[in-house]
């Protein structure tokens, strides 16, 4: 199909990034799942096969040089990439609040749930730059807003800061590239039960998956530069 969409979604073997992988696929695009570990991913992408053309591509946060070779690889096989979903992230034992989180926990969730993101982002935004109308949704979470943390007793101080850190890469290049077709959003999945949280969350990941695959296939009147649940936009 000369008209379909090529999609990346990092951390897409399990989860909520499962999740949105097959709802991309059953909205028609052809899927790259991203994940670190090669049989996993191939597994996961064996389970969805019958949802329609899905493939597998190493991508590890933590290694630049997994990240150089996907690139490389989707510009020999696609020459763009229209939706960029960066789902792949950590909950790390050890933090915690600012009183007792441990200062390495916190460090390896910054490392990866925000300068991983922003390494993967970084090395896929040329081929994003190659497509007709851009999409790149940052999977967040409402422990990302300032506003939000600030009315309740959440003390994850390293993930809170990861996605926080994460909301300002949204903003930032949602505006650097506002004079484009490329639309950045946060999508905040909510309380979803997954290994994050030991599966104690109250949606399904399917539900979880909703605004990351709305913010990813946005009509061209669409937001930039916001974070959004399912319920609306939420606050910074």
């Amino acid at each position: 199909m000369a008209n379909q969409k090529i999609a990346l979604v990092t951390g897409g073997n399990k989860g909520i990034g499962f999740e949105i992988v097959r709802g991309l696929l059953q909205a028609g695009c052809r899927v790259y799942l991203g994940a670190r570990e090669a049989a996993k991913g191939q597994q996961a992408v064996a389970e969805l096969a019958d949802a329609g053309d899905v493939r597998f591509l190493e991508v590890d946060l933590a290694n630049q040089a997994t990240l150089e070779a996907a690139a490389a690889h989707l510009r020999r096989e696609e020459g763009h990439l229209d939706i960029l979903v960066n789902n792949a992230g950590i909950n790390v034992p050890g933090d915690g609040s600012p009183v007792n989180a441990d200062v390495r926990s916190v460090e390896q969730a910054l490392q990866t749930n925000f300068l991983g993101t922003l390494a993967v982002t970084q090395a896929f935004l040329p081929l994003v730059k190659q497509a007709a109308a851009g999409r790149i949704v940052n999977v967040s979470s409402p422990l990302g807003s300032l506003t939000i943390v600030g009315q309740h007793d959440w003390a994850l101080l390293g993930y809170s800061a990861s996605k926080a850190a994460l909301n300002m890469l949204t903003v930032q290049l949602a505006f650097e590239l506002k004079d484009t077709g490329i639309k950045v959003n946060s999508a905040a999945p909510g309380y979803t039960a997954t290994d994050l949280n030991g599966f104690e969350g109250s949606d399904t990941p399917a539900q979880g998956a909703a605004e990351a695959i709305r913010l990813a296939l946005l009509p061209t009147e669409g937001p930039t530069g916001t974070m959004s649940s399912s319920e609306g936009v939420l606050p910074w």
